[in-house]
């Protein structure tokens, strides 16, 4: 453990003094620790927001496109963005429903039936879930009859939630509404987010709202897409501007130590092309020990070189070269007279459209099973959005999954296509054709 202990030990001496405190002003700085940003991880040029829908009577309008260009911090490796646009403006209105995908509901339920076991919850217990979208999760925690509550700042996806049942607060987390949610007698037992800590702009605040609000033997879990994962993978399409940050293992533990929480066990989870969930708790609280698959996964980071600048140079020529076998991919195909349309109108497939250049001159179209996006175009690229039937009406020769985490469903939904030869094609670490 020598190599690993002499890392945490020179990362935790460049975080002297309170990072914790720093406040988010200055995109050029840190959003944890306020140091300049001199690293670029990879540049994918200008893009607009990846959740932008552009409805068919503004498709002549002009629309805002802002630098997607990553940075790493070298004093406490944590991966972001800056930022352009103000999380109101991305989050108070919202295109993401989480119900529409039937493997994360899976998912979720899965993780609900074990989470309640896990902590012995039940009908005296207190659970809030922070962005809690449409209620997805939380539906289950109420179906145990275990008092829920969810966050979530976009309006009409809560109101979703609560039409569902799921008790929902619109509003933005973190310490002031943690104190008021003290004041109001809310103690959570567990207090869980699915893939909302990337979303957050002032990290300190928002951390520091958990420890506000956890109960003094409450439990935490967090779950996020895995950088490590995202850089050997390749997976650049996760990047965009509603995601502000993305973490390390090593990275996320600095972050919550800094305020007082200590990450005791970790899940590495297949979803989202590979994501941890974290489990904190009060660093005061000694009944939850440091599991053996904290120590290892610690292990792995460091001696992957995750707390060194050398670890992130490669990806930018990756990312290039990832583009041009889509391109070559595309170009070759409908040279030969083939049809290529999409399937799903994700967050990610708007990076990877937009960053390699994929308009209607290479896909006709694209579907996606949330009505909400229905007769709208992709932002910047503009391909017309339309429910998965539309594929059975033109029989196309490939279909592009831009939701490639969700290849096997999709491909299970979509079999039908084989009957007249189509194909599914993913772009994601590298362009393949699933015979």
């Amino acid at each position: 453990m020598s190599n690993f202990m002499s890392t945490a030990q020179s990362n935790s001496a460049l975080l002297e003094g309170d990072p914790a405190s720093y406040v988010p002003s200055d995109r050029s700085r840190c959003r944890f620790c306020g140091e300049a940003l001199r690293h670029t991880v990879v540049d994918l040029g200008m893009s607009p927001l990846c959740e932008s829908f552009v409805p068919e009577d503004q498709i002549n309008e002009m629309e805002a496109f802002y630098p997607l260009r990553v940075y790493v911090c070298e004093r406490c490796y944590l991966v972001q963005l800056q930022e352009y646009v103000s999380r109101e403006a991305i989050f108070s209105e919202y295109a993401y429903f989480s119900s529409y995908s039937t493997s994360w509901l899976l998912h979720v339920e899965q993780y609900a039936e074990e989470i309640v076991g896990r902590l012995g919850l039940g009908a005296e217990s207190q659970v809030v879930e922070v962005a809690s979208n449409d209620g997805y999760a939380l539906q289950y925690f109420v179906e145990r009859g275990v008092a829920s509550l969810g966050i979530e700042p976009a309006a009409n996806v809560a109101k979703v939630a609560i039409e569902k049942g799921v008790p929902t607060r619109v509003d933005f987390f973190g310490r002031e509404l943690a104190r008021e949610l003290v004041a109001e007698g809310v103690h959570a037992d567990l207090l869980f987010g699915k893939n909302v800590l990337a979303q957050v702009h002032d990290l300190n605040d928002f951390v520091g709202g958990f420890k506000i609000l956890l109960a003094p033997k409450g439990v935490i879990t967090i779950e996020f897409p895995h950088l490590s994962r995202l850089v050997e993978e390749n997976q650049f399409d996760t990047i965009y501007h509603e995601h502000f940050s993305y973490f390390s293992f090593l990275s996320a533990q600095t972050i919550f130590a800094a305020h007082g929480l200590t990450l005791f066990d970790v899940d590495e989870l297949p979803t989202h092309g590979g994501s941890l969930r974290i489990y904190a708790r009060h660093s005061e609280d000694d009944s939850k020990p440091v599991t053996d698959r904290v120590r290892g996964l610690m292990q792995r980071e460091a001696d992957a070189g995750v707390l060194t600048l050398d670890f992130y140079r490669s990806f930018d020529e990756q990312v290039k070269e990832t583009k041009r076998k889509l391109l070559d991919f595309v170009i070759g195909v409908r040279r030969e007279g083939k049809t290529v349309v999409g399937y799903g109108a994700p967050g990610k497939g708007n990076t990877l459209l937009n960053y390699c250049g994929v308009r209607t001159d290479f896909l006709d179209y694209t579907v996606d099973r949330n009505p909400y996006k229905h007769g709208r175009y992709t932002p910047g690229t503009h391909i017309p959005i339309f429910p998965p039937s539309k594929i059975d009406e033109t029989r196309p020769d490939y279909v592009l999954i831009l939701p490639w985490n969700l290849k096997d469903e999709i491909m299970e939904q979509m079999a039908q296509i084989r009957e007249w030869g189509g194909r599914f094609v993913v772009p994601i670490p590298e362009t393949k054709v699933f015979e």
